[in-house]
C-alpha cells in the first residue's frame, strides 16, 4: 500500500476524544492533590530513529517509527544547570515556562540573559532552548508530550509557518505526523532530528471539537513545570546550534 492511500485510511479512521464535561474542571476535580503529566515521549541518542513511548509496561516501552495525531498544545521552554549534567536526577536551577522570563538562578530576561547566549557554553548556549509538544493520538483521551531539542525547532517552526498558517489553518485542525531523521554535526557524530508533515486536514466539526479541547487542555499542559525526568536529557553532540 502506498504511503498516500495510507495517511488516507489513517485520516478517515482518526477518532476524536471523549469530552462530555469541561476538561480542565474534570481533571481539576478528580486530580486535586495529584502529581499531572502527561505520557513522555523520548527522541533517542545516537541518531535513532524510533520514539521511545512508555507504555502499561515500564520495561517494554513502544517504540514508534512515526507519531501521528493532533497537535493540541506546544510552546517553547528554557532550561538552565549550572552544573554540567552527570547522570542524576536534578531539576534545573533556572527554568521559563514561556521561553522569556526565567524563573530560579539567575531568573529575569531569558533574552538578555548571558547564559542564553550563544558562546556561553562552547559554540552554545548554557541555557537549553527546548520545545513542548502535546500530540493526541486517535482514540485516546490525553495527549502525549514531545520535548523538540534544540536541532528540531527550526523543522517545527518551518512545519508551522509553510505547511499549517500558510494554508489557512491552526496547529490543532489538522493531523501530524512527527518522525525521525538522522542527522550528523561537523564533527560526523550522528544525532536524531525531528521531521513533521501534515497528513490531513480536520472536518469542520472535528476543528471546532479540537480548538475546545486545546483551550481546555492548555489550563493543565502551562502549568506543568520543567522537571528533571523529561527536559534534562543526557546533550546530544549536534545540539549546540538550532539551525
Amino acid at each position: 500500500m502506498s504511503d498516500k492511500k495510507d495517511l488516507m485510511i489513517k485520516e478517515e479512521n482518526f477518532v476524536m476524544p471523549v469530552m462530555d464535561n469541561n476538561l480542565a474542571q474534570a481533571m481539576g476535580e478528580e486530580m486535586e492533590g495529584l502529581p499531572m503529566t502527561f505520557t513522555r515521549v523520548k527522541i533517542p541518542t545516537g541518531g535513532g530513529l524510533a520514539f521511545e513511548i512508555p507504555g502499561d509496561d515500564a520495561d517494554n516501552p513502544e517504540m514508534a517509527k512515526e507519531i501521528i495525531g493532533v497537535i493540541v498544545d506546544h510552546h517553547p521552554i528554557n532550561a538552565y544547570w549550572a552544573d554540567k549534567y552527570s547522570g542524576g536526577n536534578n531539576p534545573p536551577d533556572c527554568s521559563s515556562m514561556d521561553g522569556k522570563i526565567g524563573v530560579g538562578t539567575p531568573g529575569g530576561n531569558c533574552k538578555t540573559c548571558p547564559y542564553n547566549q550563544f558562546g556561553s557554553d562552547g559554540a552554545g548556549k548554557a541555557c537549553k532552548n527546548m520545545h513542548r509538544i502535546y500530540i493526541l493520538r486517535s482514540g485516546e483521551a490525553f495527549p502525549l508530550l514531545l520535548t523538540l531539542p534544540p536541532t528540531s525547532i527550526k523543522n517545527f517552526g518551518d512545519y508551522v509557518l509553510k505547511r499549517v498558517i500558510s494554508k489557512g489553518y491552526r496547529t490543532y485542525e489538522v493531523i501530524t505526523k512527527i518522525t525521525l531523521k538522522r542527522a550528523q554535526n561537523s564533527t560526523g557524530i550522528n544525532y536524531s532530528q525531528a521531521q513533521f508533515s501534515l497528513v490531513a486536514p480536520l472536518s469542520t466539526e472535528e476543528k471546532e471539537f479540537m480548538r475546545r479541547y486545546s483551550e481546555s487542555i492548555k489550563a493543565v499542559t502551562r502549568q506543568l513545570v520543567v522537571d528533571e525526568h523529561e527536559d534534562a536529557p543526557p546533550p546530544q553532540d549536534g545540539e549546540e546550534m538550532p539551525f
